[in-house]
């Protein structure tokens, strides 16, 4: 595989990258039922770490003497909490993703309605917005946060 780029070959949550077909049309029920399935499967992959997290923090709890052992386990319960936390919003997110492709608005930009991309999808399969308004989005953040 001489002209393959690194893309090609890296598979997110276990799914291959969807191979456009030449002529294909645009978020088709082939690349619909692709992304459903790659949002699935990242969405279970969050679900099994959360189980662990708890079983982790049932399981490492302890009542240590040394209070700086006991501040160090705190704080990686507290670390490991903040993370389940981003991750609760990306299922969120995902879940909500999956409702797109239900109704059948999926992969098409909020902001101007334009393809958002099969090859971005494939990176960011939640993403809502174009590289362009995704792009002046940032701007106005920059300008309005900074």
């Amino acid at each position: 595989m001489p002209n393959s780029t690194a893309a090609d070959k890296i598979s997110s949550h276990g799914i291959e990258p969807y191979q456009e077909k030449p002529g294909e049309e645009y978020m088709n029920s082939d690349q619909q039922e692709h992304f459903r399935q790659l949002l699935l499967a990242w969405k279970s992959e969050l679900m099994e770490e959360a189980g662990r997290t708890m079983s982790h923090l049932k399981d490492e709890a302890a009542n240590f003497p040394d209070p700086a052992d006991r501040a160090s386990q705190e704080e990686e319960f507290s670390l490991e909490l903040r993370t389940r936390d981003r991750e609760r919003k990306l299922i969120k997110k995902i879940d909500s993703t999956l409702e797109l492709i239900e109704a059948g608005d999926y992969g098409f930009c909020d902001t101007c309605g334009v393809e958002i991309g099969v090859r971005r999808l494939e990176a960011r399969p939640t993403a809502t917005l174009c590289v362009d308004c995704k792009t002046l989005a940032e701007i106005r953040e920059k300008q309005v946060g900074g």
